[in-house]
């Protein structure tokens, strides 16, 4: 077991592995399931978080990843997200759901959102470096100006890296030990918590042997409606905590000249959603995964470079394969409810699984 600290002590071979199919851009004993939204009255400001081969604890107990990706950003506008702005009608939904985490793919400057993400029992994986154009130091930065907030259950570095290049083609080496070092420097800030990296497919084990101090992988992983032999090898290569940091289906069947497709994208949710718990570390002695922060929250019509934020776009460019049933990424119909936050079939999925 790894020892980590309280957040209250803090203050305030070749083979780069396999790349399969992406997205867009941007204790062993049975358990009763992990921390969840209703678990209690919020996060406690003084809880502690420790890794424990394949699990993450807090305070000593297994946590669920029962989350998703969240980037709100409105009709008519572009990045970054407005996360002060949803805040207040997001995580109400999504605690209705039983969503315990949200992904970010930035930083969430506003400690008032921090403080009702925690009042709802929902954890933050926080991003704190992503582009490479920016100062290994800038991560280092980000993680001190909040680490003090207990909404916070790990720290995450990369987007798909080995895909993009830290989105500036950064060579694949290069990455990977830029990410390294800004771990270590993250450990050496905050002992607290755990620093993940976000991986498109999986990794090579001699990648895994590289980052000595990432605790966690996150994996984007994108294979139509099962993960198929994906946890077996991730098990075969690593003992450390892995969860699907994107995983699911769009509402936009672009098969027979296209059309919303709501019903499909609900039925992989529910399958895959299903197989994530069925390999929970929280659940299961022999489980693999902490869990996955399906992709996404809501809609974001931004995303399709050739179309117009006011204009739900279909369409868009991903490398590999793709999502159930057509293999291909609509970029601007992720959401499991709306750009507007009207539900669609796939939240009243992850309802039924997590809310109970």
């Amino acid at each position: 077991m790894i020892a980590v600290l309280t957040a209250a002590a803090c203050g305030s071979g070749a083979d780069h592995g396999d790349d399969g199919p992406g997205p867009g851009d941007d204790g062993g004993a049975t358990g009763d399931g992990g921390t969840t939204a209703d678990d209690g009255p919020g996060i406690p400001p003084d809880r502690v978080i420790t890794v424990d081969g394949r699990r993450v604890l807090v305070d000593g107990a297994p946590v669920e990843l029962r989350g998703v990706c969240w980037n709100p950003i409105a009709r008519g506008h572009f990045q970054p997200a407005d996360f002060t702005g949803f805040a207040a009608q997001d995580i109400a939904l999504m605690k209705a759901a039983g969503i315990d985490a949200v992904r970010t793919y930035d930083v969430i400057p506003d400690r008032a959102v921090l403080d009702q993400l925690a009042d709802a029992g929902i954890y933050v994986l926080m991003t704190v470096y992503a582009y490479g154009g920016d100062a290994e130091s800038v991560a280092a930065d980000r993680v001190a100006a909040v680490m003090d907030h207990p909404a916070i259950l790990m720290w995450l570095v990369g987007n798909e890296w080995n895909y993009n290049g830290l989105y500036t083609g950064v060579p694949f080496a290069d990455a990977r030990d830029r990410l390294q070092r800004i771990a270590a420097a993250i450990h050496a800030l905050d002992p607290s918590r755990p620093v993940a990296t976000v991986y498109g497919e999986l990794p090579a084990a001699d990648t895994i042997a590289a980052m000595p101090d990432i605790d966690v992988w996150g994996l984007n992983v994108y294979r139509g409606i099962t993960f198929g032999d994906l946890f077996d090898r991730w098990a075969e290569r690593s003992g450390a905590p892995m969860f699907l940091s994107e995983y699911g289906a769009d509402a936009w069947d672009a098969r027979d000249g296209g059309a919303e497709n709501d019903a499909a994208q609900a039925e992989a949710t529910r399958a895959l959603t299903t197989e994530l718990l069925a390999t929970s570390t929280a659940r299961h002695a022999d489980g693999v995964t902490l869990g996955g922060t399906i992709f996404e929250w809501a809609d974001e019509w931004w995303k399709d470079a050739a179309g117009s934020p006011d204009v739900h776009d279909v369409g868009g460019v991903a490398p590999g394969g793709g999502p159930y049933p057509d293999q291909t990424f609509n970029e601007e119909w992720w959401g499991v409810v709306d750009i507007d936050r009207a539900p669609r079939p796939a939240y009243g999925e992850l309802q039924a699984l997590y809310a109970p």
